[in-house]
């Protein structure tokens, strides 16, 4: 069986039960106004670590929001757990006035989603003597899948760097331009080996080419896209 995680494809169109209503997944992806999907997985409802990467989402949503990207969340117990869990993640984000998540979580007391999606860890074991879900991230651009990154149950994600990788995603998507380690939004972008150099210079400013023992002119950089307009 295909990962139905794997870059470039498209995830199963789940019949989904949320915390914000129940429908076909691929029609909520399907957003005009935000295309752009963070959807992650969690262990299980009232557990310490989720409590913390819950609240760091709901703060973050408005700023993912800006970069035309929504939130939901997977995690193996029912809507009523769902929504008594989201009163805990709010009032320690000193949040209560907001009155709910700015997210649904999907409902998957059977596992029935995680487990198809591969997203189980093994050396975790539920009270029912079943593998718990890791902390699998994906983003998805409408339905396809453009990133995943898996954690295991024990550890907590950085979604500062899952903003920094949704910044890149976008920045260099069908133009040719990657960015390099530890790029931050601003700074140089490298040109990829298909762009001919005539084309680069023509097409971007701030042109370099790296000279290396190689001879080889491979490792070439230009300015960042937009780095004149405020930072994302």
């Amino acid at each position: 069986m295909a990962n139905p995680l794997r870059i470039g494809a498209t995830i199963p169109n789940f019949d989904i039960k949320t915390t914000k209503g129940d429908f076909k997944f691929h029609d909520w992806l399907k957003n005009e106004e935000k295309p752009w999907t963070i959807f992650f997985s969690h262990p299980k409802d009232f557990t310490p670590v989720c409590t913390t990467e819950l609240g760091q989402c709901h703060s973050l949503s408005e700023k993912f929001g800006k970069l035309g990207a929504k939130l939901i969340g997977v995690s193996c117990d029912g809507i009523e757990d769902h929504n008594a869990w989201s009163v805990d993640v709010l009032a320690r984000e000193g949040k209560s006035a907001d009155g709910s998540l700015a997210f649904p979580i999907i409902a998957d007391a059977d596992r029935k989603i995680v487990t198809e999606l591969g997203m189980l860890d093994p050396e975790e074991i539920g009270p029912d003597q079943m593998p718990l879900p890791a902390r699998a991230l994906v983003i998805l651009m409408g339905t396809t899948v453009k990133l995943t990154i898996l954690y295991p149950a024990t550890t907590g994600r950085n979604f500062d760097e899952v903003f920094r990788v949704l910044v890149s995603l976008q920045l260099t998507a069908n133009n040719g331009l990657a960015t390099p380690v530890n790029w931050k939004y601003g700074e140089r972008v490298i040109v990829g080996p298909p762009v001919k150099t005539e084309d680069a210079k023509a097409k971007f400013s701030g042109f370099e080419q790296e000279e290396l023992p190689s001879g080889k002119p491979y490792l070439r950089s230009v300015d960042c896209p937009d780095a004149g307009k405020s930072a994302p």
